[in-house]
């Protein structure tokens, strides 16, 4: 269903609803405030607080850069805005701000630097093609199920450290945490499977203590911040800041990449044949697919934006959904376009906190696309897709898909 989208109704929509996003396409919404209302206030409504909403590429980047008057140490998101903080600022990385958010992301940056992510990239690569030429042969598969919700998972599992046998339990809670498929399951659930998470990890921190590996988990239990060494709650956010970001938008992303591939012939024509350069493509599936659709902070000093007065204490959301399809910065934003360059997309934020697992994620799908492209000669989509509830990630929980072999291709030994 379109949104009505006149200025008259635009107070009609509630971005801090997961069913808003299940049930409705936003696009024209989108293009309403970005042309009429760039600093918009969401009511309150449901119970929930009222928050502002940014939607234009120029003030979301803006945004990000300030650290001076906005902060994301009380929470990045609008679980955690709304919910009144997060219990990780100035612990987690991506809640905190100033010298120790610089200092801790070296540390992370130093276990995730693409040097040490070469071996971890050749693992996807074999992994990608395994999986890809085993569904091509079957004919079909579930391509969220059977693909892409082991390529991320089993990547950042292995970099963590995780026993193979946890790593399907671990997955059911990164859906859990921050989405759902079923209207059935509320905030209570994700909020168990959230603490799930970091109670899972925290058993890991003490195996790590007494007996270190060569996994990340180790390093950052290794590590210290001003001489002091990280403790073990230090450890467990940000393993769950890993996890989290390194299953879901990555898992996501592939499912949206197939979905809109099979949908668009054309452009997987140009794929196929070598005329758009794969880390082109992989821009533009970012962009396209925009996962997270928004991150946010909260002002700390009285600022003005486009006439708007923000207040101390009030939550800003910058909207990636909107941002990657402003028609200020992108030609053509609603068409997907795998030659499009340049593609200053925002799916990986922008500024101090651009991040860390990037890297990873672009190999991941890179390795997706050339796979696709070695061993099929297209492929189509068999049935409905089932849609995730969330106000904060977007995307499909399944994704039937029949493949049409390359014979020439299927060929190639690994």
């Amino acid at each position: 269903m379109t949104v009505r989208t006149t200025a008259r109704h635009i107070d009609t929509v509630d971005l801090g609803d997961p069913a808003t996003f299940a049930e409705h396409d936003l696009g024209a919404f989108w293009r309403t405030l970005r042309d009429t209302a760039p600093v918009h206030w969401n009511p309150p409504a449901g119970g929930r607080k009222g928050f502002w909403v940014l939607s234009r590429h120029e003030d979301i980047m803006a945004a990000y850069r300030d650290d001076v008057n906005f902060t994301s140490e009380r929470g990045n998101v609008l679980v955690t805005l709304l919910g009144g903080g997060d219990a990780g600022a100035g612990r987690m990385l991506a809640v905190t701000d100033g010298p120790r958010h610089h200092e801790l992301r070296k540390i992370l940056q130093r276990v995730l630097s693409p040097r040490v992510l070469d071996e971890v990239a050749r693992t996807v690569r074999v992994n990608t093609r395994r999986w890809i030429r085993e569904a091509v042969e079957s004919g079909g598969c579930d391509f969220a199920e059977e693909i892409a919700g082991r390529i991320p998972m089993t990547t950042i599992s292995s970099l963590l450290g995780v026993p193979e046998e946890d790593r399907e339990f671990l997955l059911s809670l990164t859906k859990a945490a921050l989405s759902t498929e079923d209207e059935g399951v509320g905030e209570v659930d994700s909020e168990m499977a959230r603490n799930e998470i970091l109670m899972y990890f925290m058993d890991i921190v003490e195996e790590r203590r007494e007996s270190p590996g060569d996994d990340v988990i180790s390093m950052l239990v290794g590590s210290s911040l001003d001489g002091v060494p990280l403790s073990d709650e230090d450890v467990v956010l940000n393993c769950y800041s890993l996890i989290i970001g390194g299953d879901e938008t990555s898992r996501l992303t592939m499912i949206d990449c197939v979905r809109t591939l099979a949908a668009r012939p054309e452009e997987w024509r140009r794929l196929k044949h070598g005329e758009v350069a794969v880390d082109t493509a992989v821009d533009e599936v970012l962009r396209w697919a925009s996962p997270t659709m928004h991150f946010g902070r909260s002002v700390v000093r009285e600022t003005e934006l486009h006439g708007v007065r923000l207040q101390p204490g009030e939550i800003v959301t910058l909207w990636h959904a909107s941002g990657n399809r402003d028609e200020r910065v992108f030609d053509r934003p609603g068409t997907f376009d795998l030659g499009r360059t340049p593609n200053k997309h925002l799916a990986f934020g922008y500024g101090p906190h651009f991040c860390v697992g990037s890297y990873l994620a672009k190999v991941e799908i890179a390795e997706l696309l050339m796979a696709l492209r070695d061993f099929t000669t297209g492929f189509e989509q068999t049935a409905e897709s089932l849609p995730i509830r969330s106000n904060f990630l977007t995307g499909f929980s399944t994704l039937p898909v029949r493949f049409l072999p390359d014979h020439s291709g299927m060929k190639e030994v690994d």
